[in-house]
């Protein structure tokens, strides 16, 4: 076919990289802007543009796409569908009626639940046992488009954003090329989502990532999970900023925040209900450390307190 892709995270490359290798022919990638990265901040280019660039197909990156002139541009182009995943902008009715087949939208999530921003993590933090990829024709509603293709992946116990992330971007890519390849054969039709069970997957915020050691031990250690690459599940200790990567739940009890044990087998500390054991952690400004490591370089005493935030003690 010929399309128009539309992405911008590494979510999107993967589709992006299938799609060629598929044979598609890419008339234009839509991504957007290049947006400050790293600790020097510097401008990046999304997974997507490096992509496009690497595979010399042609580039735009527009703030906007309610101007008459990118509507045109597209409408011209006279593509058969145009792929849109992770992208990140609002497509206008015009936009979504610019090629032939209209608006294909890879979601990360077993539509309708978790339509919206950040579909993963809130599957992670909700404690889902399975999520997916939708294939969906896209309408002027938030994801609320008819259903083309759905396959379902189990949550692992261990998953995290980002390993869940690269699960379903794999998924993604080939359900994509699947979808494609059906819809030009005549074989797939799009169904309405059902009528219940739509949840809405808000953006992450970094207050959300602030541990409150009062919540059960599975609920925070789930967070944990969900937070990892971003922002990071945060907590304190002596008004000193942490970020928890790894846990495990604990049946140890105690007052909520305390710390039970300290020790190169993981610092245990009590939640709301049960404990975690916290194996692997960083120190703001600091590396991503095991808990025997990051013991020997910011000692931590069975019977301190870690605090919900960095004014206020639990």
């Amino acid at each position: 076919m010929r399309l128009i892709f539309a992405g911008t995270p590494e979510f999107a490359a993967h589709a992006l990289a299938a799609l060629h290798a598929a044979g598609h022919e890419i008339l234009l990638v839509l991504t957007q802007p290049d947006r400050p990265a790293g600790r020097g901040l510097k401008l990046a280019p999304s997974g997507v543009k490096a992509l496009a660039q690497k595979l010399g197909i042609e580039l735009d990156q527009p703030a906007s796409l309610n101007d008459a002139q990118t509507q045109q541009r597209l409408r011209t182009l006279g593509a058969d569908a145009m792929v849109v995943a992770a992208y990140g902008l609002i497509l206008p009715e015009p936009v979504l009626t610019a090629a032939r087949l209209g608006a294909i939208n890879i979601h990360a999530s077993l539509l309708p639940r978790w339509r919206g921003a950040a579909p993963i993590q809130r599957a992670l933090l909700a404690g889902d046992a399975h999520t997916g990829i939708s294939v969906m024709q896209m309408d002027r509603g938030l994801d609320t488009g008819p259903i083309l293709d759905v396959e379902s992946i189990p949550i692992a116990a261990d998953d995290t954003s980002a390993s869940l992330q690269q699960k379903l971007a794999d998924l993604g890519a080939r359900l994509i090329v699947s979808a494609l390849a059906r819809i030009e054969r005549g074989e797939l039709r799009a169904e309405p989502q059902p009528g219940e069970g739509a949840c809405y997957a808000a953006k992450i915020t970094k207050a959300e990532a602030e541990i409150d050691w009062r919540e059960a031990a599975p609920v925070i250690e789930r967070k944990i999970r969900a937070f990892d690459p971003f922002p990071g599940a945060s907590t304190f200790a002596r008004r000193t900023g942490l970020k928890l990567w790894r846990a495990g739940v604990s049946a140890a009890a105690g007052a909520a925040g305390t710390i039970l044990e300290s020790s190169p087998g993981g610092i245990v500390v009590a939640c709301g209900s049960g404990a975690l054991r916290v194996l692997e952690l960083q120190r703001a400004g600091g590396k991503r450390l095991a808990a025997a490591q990051f013991l020997a370089g910011f000692p931590l005493a069975a019977g301190e307190r870690l605090e919900f935030s960095g004014k206020d003690a639990i």
